[in-house]
């Protein structure tokens, strides 16, 4: 029987393998610490405890030293918007902002000089998703 981490590990090769358009755009700016100089990994797991059971989101970019994470959501997005809600909140609950874009919005960048300085400003000026701290 496989467990959470074997299953993790072997679906997040399987998604490298099929990336979208919009995915493999933005991975060829995040690769090599070429945007904002920070290295990004591509579909990495987020591992978190849900009641009682270990249980994980695969991150579309995730930058560990800015605990952010980087979404591009697809037409498939618009349906799900609680799941996407509930994904969120769980990653930020481990201190991680996440920030989204549509397919979109990176397809549309013209060049890849364009893409890095749109990004780049996306990033540092964007919120993100980030829940309201409980007081």
């Amino acid at each position: 029987m496989r467990n959470v981490f074997d299953t993790a590990k072997q679906l997040t090769r399987d998604l490298r393998k099929r990336q979208t358009v919009a995915e493999q755009t933005l991975w060829r700016e995040l690769r090599q610490r070429e945007l904002l100089g920070k290295k990004f990994l591509r579909q990495h797991p987020i591992f978190f405890d849900y009641q009682g059971r270990d249980a994980f989101f695969i991150a579309d970019f995730y930058c560990h030293e800015h605990r952010l994470v980087i979404e591009i959501d697809g037409k498939s997005h618009e349906y799900q918007k609680e799941y996407d809600e509930f994904r969120t909140h769980i990653i930020n609950a481990k201190g991680i902002r996440v920030v989204r874009f549509k397919n979109e919005e990176i397809e549309q960048c013209s060049g890849p000089l364009g893409l890095d300085r749109d990004l780049s400003k996306e990033v540092q000026s964007k919120k993100g998703d980030q829940d309201e701290p409980t007081t």
